[in-house]
């Protein structure tokens, strides 16, 4: 079985909020401005909706035959369409467990709105039985199918009163949590075209949402012991070789 662990990274889309707010010719700076406050004002919260989220990183964790990989999808210079496009490709390709923290609640609806808008085509995400019809009772749209596994959705019980940060739950565990900025730092951080630190984030993000899903098939007897502690060794291993700044942080404070 193959397994995806995914996040993304998003910042204002002031494309559209120019459009929709008739902003022509407003620094971004200040459409971004603009668009939080009034969002701000209608619901309480700066927090833009899932259809004004570009997606400027997609980071990966792909578990597959006995080969553990890491990456961030694209380059630093890559589009929103090229990255969506990269990542429906994988699905296409590996036909993967999907893996997520919150995947249900925001990034996969962002993907969506923004596939949307750049014309991406997805035909195996989006298939419920149609074209395959094992999809018709585990699919990636099913909030209560496996194909796609939003755990913090999953540990909450499906009690929104019991959602809980994936910092804090990485943490818990002896994991590194956040590392290097957090998701209001990212367009201050787009801004200064420092894409690789979102990027290099993004991936931290991921690593604590692969070792939960470890610990999580572990608890649910997907994994005994041995094998939990093998698939964690073969984590260590690749970030290891891959020799990264940011993926050594990471292993030095990861207390497994």
């Amino acid at each position: 079985m193959n397994v995806l662990v995914f996040d993304i990274e998003t910042v204002p889309d002031v494309a559209s909020g120019r459009r929709l707010y008739d902003l022509e010719g407003v620094p971004d700076e200040d459409v971004a401005f603009a668009m939080r406050h009034l969002r701000l004002q209608k619901t309480g919260s700066e927090f833009l909706p899932h259809y004004l989220q570009h997606i400027v990183a997609i980071s990966i964790a792909l578990r597959t035959g006995d080969v553990f990989k890491l990456w961030s999808l694209g380059d630093a210079n890559s589009t929103e369409a090229e990255l969506l496009q990269r990542f429906y490709d994988g699905i296409e390709r590996f036909n993967p467990v999907l893996v997520s923290w919150n995947g249900g609640g925001f990034d996969l609806p962002v993907l969506h709105y923004r596939s949307l808008l750049h014309g991406v085509t997805a035909p195996r995400y989006w298939d419920t039985g149609e074209a395959d019809p094992s999809f018709r009772y585990n699919n990636y749209l099913n909030r209560f199918h496996w194909r796609h596994i939003d755990l913090m959705d999953v540990l909450a019980g499906y009690n929104l009163r019991a959602f809980a940060p994936l910092d804090q739950i990485a943490s818990m565990l002896g994991l590194p949590g956040k590392m290097g900025m957090h998701g209001g730092k990212v367009w201050e951080a787009y801004q200064a075209g420092n894409i690789g630190a979102i990027r290099n984030y993004c991936e931290t993000d991921v690593l604590n949402t692969y070792l939960i899903y470890l610990r999580f098939e572990l608890m649910r007897g997907q994994l005994d012991a041995e094998s939990f502690k093998l698939e964690c060794q073969r984590a260590r291993h690749a970030l290891a070789a891959m020799d990264k700044p940011h993926l050594n942080e990471f292993l030095s404070r990861w207390d497994a």
